[in-house]
């Protein structure tokens, strides 16, 4: 018999697409609802991510949540 394969963990990504350079964006992990492990970030991840929510509107697009493709 063969082993019953594990499905993986599926993860998402909050992604903060550029208002003025198309294909830019800022990304970062988080659950299916959009929460930001803030502890898990890295002090410049973390810079980043404060940096794009404050900017949402001016530099930014909303922020959407997306499925990640594991590799």
């Amino acid at each position: 018999m063969y082993p019953e394969s594990v499905p993986e963990a599926i993860s998402y990504e909050i992604r903060f697409r550029s208002l003025f350079r198309e294909g830019r964006a800022l990304s970062f992990p988080c659950d299916s609802q959009g929460h930001v492990d803030l502890d898990a970030l890295s002090a410049t991840a973390l810079g980043n991510y404060l940096f794009a929510r404050a900017m949402v509107g001016r530099e930014f697009a909303s922020p959407t949540v997306r499925e990640c493709v594991p590799h």
